[in-house]
């Protein structure tokens, strides 16, 4: 199988010749450049190549595109910080009240910056290298999280504790649903196979799963079907552990989550088996600190997890810091191709 066939396989819950493996590296191969990180992460261009150049040095499945977690905010008209050492930082809150979000505007993905750099990433790498390895093109943040990030996420969470305003933070909400899929139409436009969206601010490790339930997971639910109608494969990922939320997150209908290192790898399995393919959720600072043997051990163990029934992608709980040692990444690839065959 290429790598697209497998990635293919998985997320359609078939068995792959083996298990598939993501990185979710933007950080390390921007890092890899020698340039400062904030250059990178503004130029379409230089990230395809960063990108490019981690492939060929890896040989992963898929490619996980992204710039960071401010693409949207910063389209959507937010002071954006790019740092030289780490991934770009909103400023102050747009909206000064919930009120405010009726002025805000859908943002065109191919006129407005950072969005069009990352569209041309997208283009660069379905034309280099679109036939030989699955291309996630991220959408950036979901509901929760860009809506956090344009009304303060203090500010949001007293907006959703007094719940005086209901009505208001589901206008908020849905505006930042519309902004992440117009932005993922785009993405896949230009030649991304499936999309994804960031809902850190989802997490049971900041909001109750009543919260839950009642405001990120309609917008996340309705998100995933809109674009499920249109072919469009979306990844789900919420960071934390997700183990109180299990079954409403799988019912989000994501044909792809995206799984934190701190959620127990047993528990999602059970509810996602034969609806969603699991993608994670080897823990991040395990490969930033941990040895290659420590990375094999644990990449064994979620294998014998996760790999039976297929449904599987072997990657990182979450974004790979800039200094991920090259020989811990080998170590991750490696152990798929180790540990990950299926036979018939």
């Amino acid at each position: 199988m290429t790598s697209v066939e497998r990635v293919q396989a998985a997320i359609e819950l078939r068995p792959p010749d083996r298990v598939p493996v993501d990185l979710h590296n933007f950080q390390p191969a921007a890092y890899a450049t020698g340039l400062p990180l904030g250059e990178v992460f503004q130029d379409g261009g230089l990230l395809a190549e960063a990108m490019l150049k981690a492939w060929r040095e890896f040989g992963h499945d898929m490619i996980l595109l992204e710039n960071g977690t401010a693409c949207n905010a910063q389209a959507c008209g937010m002071e954006v910080i790019y740092r030289d050492q780490a991934a770009p930082a909103t400023g102050k809150p747009l909206l000064r009240s919930l009120e405010d979000v009726a002025a805000l505007e859908v943002p065109d993905p191919f006129t407005t910056f950072p969005m069009c750099e990352i569209l041309k990433a997208t283009r660069i790498l379905s034309q280099e290298v679109g036939d030989r390895v699955w291309i996630c093109a991220r959408a950036d943040q979901g509901p929760m999280d860009l809506a956090a990030q344009l009304r303060g996420m203090s500010e949001l969470m007293m907006d959703i504790a007094l719940g005086e305003q209901e009505e208001l933070i589901h206008a908020l909400l849905d505006y930042a649903r519309r902004v992440a899929t117009r932005y993922a139409y785009a993405l896949i436009e230009c030649g991304g196979h499936s999309t994804s969206i960031g809902e850190a601010e989802a997490s049971p490790d900041l909001i109750s799963p009543q919260h839950y339930r009642r405001y990120p997971w309609v917008h996340e639910k309705k998100m995933a079907a809109e674009l499920k109608g249109q072919g469009i494969i979306l990844h789900n990922h919420i960071c934390g552990n997700t183990g109180a939320i299990t079954e409403d997150f799988v019912a989000t209908g994501a044909p792809v989550l995206e799984v934190d290192h701190k959620t127990e790898p047993s528990k999602i399995k059970e509810a996602a088996r034969h609806k969603s393919c699991l993608l994670g959720n080897i823990d991040t600072r395990l490969l930033s600190l941990g040895t290659p043997a420590e990375i094999d051990d644990a990449c064994r163990e979620l294998v014998r997890v996760w790999k039976p029934d297929s449904g599987f992608i072997l990657g990182p709980g979450c974004a790979m810091g800039a200094e991920t040692p090259a020989e811990n990444i080998h170590a991750l690839v490696e152990a798929a191709r180790k540990y990950g065959v299926y036979t018939s």
